[in-house]
């Protein structure tokens, strides 16, 4: 049976946003597998999601202090179904992305990342997938808040969705 993996990002409770909205909590309830590439802000979110979540993995942001950096780390590396998942905060600027990311993640299937609240999905040249979830309470210059949601199986990602958060 796949694995249904939620993609979170730059969530920023409660700076930005002062809880996460209703509809990414359901999807967190229904993914076997939560992964938040940072900018938690606080560790009562983090908390949260860890009491909630089948399973988390996250790493720490740019805007997230040494309490959430010391928890988490800057760099989570998990096996699902056989994907091998690197996530970090930030990649630098977009251009030379993918290049870059095959240099340090070179046994990586996926590399899940934010920081720019801008959703991404590429393939770099070794084939790498290369996704941002963008973010679910502060869209920037986005239309709408975002997520994403996946299926893992047979050492596969499946039915990757840009899942727009509802005002």
């Amino acid at each position: 049976m796949p694995t249904r993996l939620l993609l979170l990002s730059d969530t920023h409770v409660p700076a930005r946003a002062r809880a996460l909205p209703e509809q990414v909590w359901r999807a967190v309830d229904a993914a076997d597998v939560v992964v938040h590439a940072g900018d938690w802000v606080t560790l009562e979110l983090l908390d949260a999601l860890a009491g909630r979540a089948a399973r988390l993995v996250g790493v720490a942001g740019n805007n997230d202090g040494a309490e959430l950096h010391d928890r988490l780390g800057e760099v989570a590396r998990v096996t699902v179904e056989g994907v091998r998942l690197a996530v970090v905060h930030e990649t630098g600027p977009k251009q030379g992305r993918e290049v870059r990311a095959d240099r340090a993640f070179p046994d990586t299937d996926v590399l899940v990342f934010g920081h720019s609240h801008i959703p991404w999905d590429t393939v770099s040249p070794a084939g790498m997938r290369l996704l941002n979830p963008g973010s679910p309470t502060d869209r920037r210059r986005q239309p709408v808040g975002t997520y994403l949601t996946a299926t893992a199986a047979d050492g596969r990602l499946h039915d990757v969705e840009l899942v727009p958060v509802a005002r």
